[in-house]
Formats: structure tokens, C-alpha cells, sequence
């Protein structure tokens, strides 16, 4: 059973029980049973209870996170994209399907038409219970072959294409607009930061130009930066291994994947980081504040020193790590 659990995880994945929280915790506005409305390509708006109406299946699938979790078996229920467009017509030369949400900015996606008739779900209950509002309450999209940055939560609307269009996370963050999880299609090559941008981001002594901006999968490794406050920061997947970062503010940072194995993190302030995915194993932690941190898949495990380090209102934390964090000491609330 073991060995058929771990041909299901793709590379870079850790298993999880739980189901981390990811991206935005509400939509827009509040959402109802009642107030919910789908835009179905502005050929039908349909309720909640119409899209309830469609043939309804409960399936069990395997999810993979960007952010580095996976959960097997999770069970959802909801309607088949193919059973749902059945309803409308596709254009002649539609190549893809758009997903937007009801979100304050502006999420959404898109797939090859192909892979969201195969394999993409509109869904509103997990393990038989309605989605939570940080879940994608009362309707998201799941696409299970793809990072779960491509399922949608908050679905508003469903457009037809020709022409593919980023999304979101994909045209603001970087990440891979295929997202195939066992290609670990995670970021887009060529949006990773250069060697020049990079060697002139390292040798700033202000970072004002910077915020914004995405510093994705660059060199900062041994780095000393002159100028301590990198709080909002968006350095997603750096490499930050054998940094001296001691009393660095990365406060509201977004360090994503980031790599700090062997850094010197002594008394930074890493409160309301996004801090899914970091590696912190072989770091130095005395006296750095966690608080109201994003952290799934981060790892703690075979940290140096952390005398006085705390950590408070973590969100995500897997079971290992959280077990790790209670032994030591620095984890002494319940996440």
C-alpha cells in the first residue's frame, strides 16, 4: 500500500491529511445559495439549485498543490464540466476554457478545452459536507491533472476562447501555464529573473522600484543585503541558502518555495510571509517571529539553533512539521 501511495506523488510533493487553504480566504463579496449566479459562456446564467439539476456524481481524486502538498483521495461532489457545456454551444475554433471568480483581484485561469472536458468538475461539497468559504464556497472548479492553482475557486464565469489567455497566478506570479504537476511544470522558464536583474536586486540599498514586482527562482544565495527591510517583498522560489539575513523585515513577504537551508535568520520578522513551500532545514531561527503565516509544505525540520524563536496563528502547517515545531518548543498553540 505504501509503494502505491508513493507512485501517486508526483515529485517535490509532500502527503498531507489536511487540506491547506490556498491563495485568498473569501471572494469578493459574500456569497449565498441564493445570490450565487454562473455566467455559462453569456449564453445561460444558471443558479445554484439549476446547476444542481445536472447529473451529479461524488468522485475521489488525488490533489497536488504548487505550494508542494498533495492529499490523495480526497472526495468531491459536483457536476462534470462536459455534462454541464452540453447545455450551450461551443464556438467553432474554441481552443480554451476561461474560469473567472467572484474575487476582489480578478482571479482566473485557463485550460485547453480538451482537458476541461476530460477532466475538470464543478464542485460544491468535499467529504460530504459543502465547501467552506476559503474553499471556493458554494462552487469552485477542480481540474485534478493539473496544480491546484488551476482549479478555481469562487467560480463566476465560464468563457469559450480561441486565443489562450493567462491567468492570475499564471500572468502575475509566474507560475507554469500548463501546471502538469509530474512535469513539475511549477513556474514558467522564462519568466525567472536574470543574472543582471538579479546581481543589481543584490547590490540595492532600497527596494522602494521593487514592490510589485515578482523576483521569481533568482541567485541570492550567501547574500548580505545592505538594506534590511525587504517587508512585501515578492521573492518566490530564491534560493537564499547560506544567507545573512539576521534582522531582515520580511514582514507581508511573499517567499513562496523560497530555499533557506543554512541561512542566518536570526530575529527576522517573518510576520504575514507566505511561506508555502520554504525550506528552513539547517537554518538558524534564535529569536525570528512567525505570526499569521501562509504554511503549507514549509519545512522546519533539522533547524540549527531557534533559542526564543516563536511562532503564532500558523496556517496550513502539515503534520509533521507541526509535530516538530510542538517538540522544540516553538509551536505551543494549536494551528
Amino acid at each position: 500500500m505504501a509503494d502505491d501511495f508513493q507512485s501517486r506523488i508526483p515529485p517535490g510533493q509532500s502527503l498531507t491529511r489536511k487540506f491547506p487553504v490556498t491563495g485568498e480566504k473569501e471572494p469578493s463579496h459574500i456569497l449565498t445559495e441564493s445570490n450565487w449566479e454562473l455566467d455559462l459562456a453569456g449564453q445561460r446564467r444558471l443558479s445554484l439549485a439549476a446547476l444542481r439539476a445536472f447529473p451529479t456524481e461524488t468522485f475521489t481524486m488525488d490533489i497536488h498543490c504548487v505550494t508542494s502538498w498533495s492529499q490523495l483521495g480526497m472526495r468531491f461532489t459536483g457536476v462534470r464540466f462536459r455534462d454541464l457545456v452540453r447545455v450551450v454551444t461551443i464556438p467553432e475554433g474554441t481552443r480554451f476554457v476561461r474560469f473567472e471568480a467572484y474575487s476582489s483581484r480578478g482571479h482566473d485561469t485557463s485550460l485547453p478545452v480538451d482537458v476541461a472536458l476530460e477532466d475538470s468538475w464543478l464542485v460544491y461539497e468535499v467529504d460530504g459536507q459543502p465547501l467552506s468559504v476559503a474553499h471556493g464556497f458554494p462552487v469552485r472548479v477542480v481540474t485534478p491533472s493539473r496544480y491546484f492553482y488551476k482549479s478555481l475557486k469562487w467560480l463566476k464565469a465560464i468563457a469559450f476562447l480561441s486565443e489562450d489567455r493567462l491567468g492570475f497566478w499564471e500572468r502575475g506570479s509566474g507560475y507554469h501555464n500548463r501546471g502538469d504537476p509530474w512535469r513539475e511544470e511549477r513556474f514558467d522558464g522564462e519568466r525567472f529573473t536574470s543574472s543582471a536583474e538579479t546581481n543589481d536586486f543584490r547590490a540595492r540599498d532600497d527596494y522602494s522600484d521593487w514592490r510589485g514586482r515578482v523576483v521569481l527562482k533568482a541567485n541570492l544565495r550567501g547574500w548580505d543585503p545592505r538594506c534590511r527591510d525587504l517587508r512585501g517583498l515578492a521573492l518566490k522560489a530564491c534560493d537564499f541558502r547560506d544567507a545573512a539575513l539576521r534582522g531582515v523585515r520580511l514582514e507581508g513577504a511573499n517567499l513562496t518555495l523560497a530555499n533557506f537551508q543554512g541561512a542566518d535568520l536570526r530575529e527576522v520578522d517573518f510576520s504575514g510571509a507566505d511561506l508555502e513551500g520554504a525550506s528552513f532545514s539547517g537554518a538558524r531561527l534564535d529569536g525570528a517571529v512567525f505570526a499569521d503565516n501562509y504554511l503549507s509544505a514549509a519545512v522546519f525540520e533539522g533547524l540549527v539553533s531557534f533559542t526564543g524563536a516563536r511562532m503564532t496563528n500558523p496556517m496550513g502547517l502539515l503534520e509533521a512539521q507541526e509535530a516538530y515545531l510542538r517538540e522544540i518548543g516553538v509551536l505551543t498553540q494549536s494551528p
